[in-house]
């Protein structure tokens, strides 16, 4: 079924799912209502003028220090000194124009494939893999916070589980199948010495969380077809 939002047509494959592509559209249409947007205007003035409505209509509160501190000491384990992981992976690339249906059920294959089979994990990244990683089995190295992207960190950094994990990561560059080799848990950092990060994580948290309820209310008010919109919880622009 096609996507339409407010009667418009949208291009879904352009993007890695259908949700995506019918939150640009509600925040493409919005810009245009507040006259932001020209009509006729191409992509790069639409992605400016998204920027500009969501600074103008998207309140973020700010995290006041004893927020700050209840976070760090009730997730102690983010912020230690020298915490490794050694990981591997296979990258099912998405860009726009590709199939994303057809990529996700074919990484879900291998995936379900190599929890039955991890031996094959090197032979299927050197044949298969989208990174230039997939070169050396899909071998990441040593690992630490900070060096890869949200979804992929979290996916690595938190929890305890070796060996591959049971379900795809869905990053902003597309799926992938990841391995955990090792962790080495680092040490313990005081909150004095991590207080800004800790600020800034929360300040993040407190924007997806706005941005989704700004969408929720729009799609509220839209007339939304192919897609359901209720459970968003980000409309930032890829």
């Amino acid at each position: 079924m096609s996507v339409r939002v407010n009667g418009v047509d949208v291009a879904a494959a352009d993007w890695p799912s259908d949700e995506l592509a019918a939150v640009h559209e509600l925040l493409r249409q919005r810009a245009l209502e507040l006259g932001l947007l020209e009509a006729d205007a191409g992509a790069e003035a639409g992605a400016e003028a998204v920027e500009q409505l969501l600074a103008r209509e998207v309140r973020v509160p700010e995290p006041t220090p004893e927020e700050c501190r209840r976070w760090y000491d009730a997730h102690p384990e983010r912020y230690r000194s020298g915490e490794l992981v050694h990981a591997r992976h296979i990258l099912f690339q998405v860009t726009p124009g590709t199939p994303v249906p057809a990529i996700r059920a074919v990484a879900e294959a291998m995936l379900q494939e190599l929890l039955a089979q991890p031996q094959l994990f090197e032979a299927r990244a050197r044949e298969k893999s989208n990174c230039p990683s997939g070169a050396q089995g899909g071998q990441l190295g040593q690992l630490q916070r900070g060096a890869s992207v949200p979804e992929f960190e979290k996916a690595v950094f938190e929890g305890s589980q070796l060996g591959i994990l049971p379900g795809l990561v869905n990053t902003r560059y597309g799926f992938h199948i990841v391995a955990v080799d090792r962790r080495i848990p680092g040490e313990q950092l005081p909150f004095v010495a991590v207080a800004g990060r800790v600020e800034r994580e929360l300040r993040a948290a407190a924007e997806r969380r706005a941005l989704g309820q700004y969408v929720r209310v729009l799609a509220g008010q839209a007339a939304l077809e192919g897609v359901e919109l209720e459970a968003a919880a980000s409309p930032l622009v890829q």
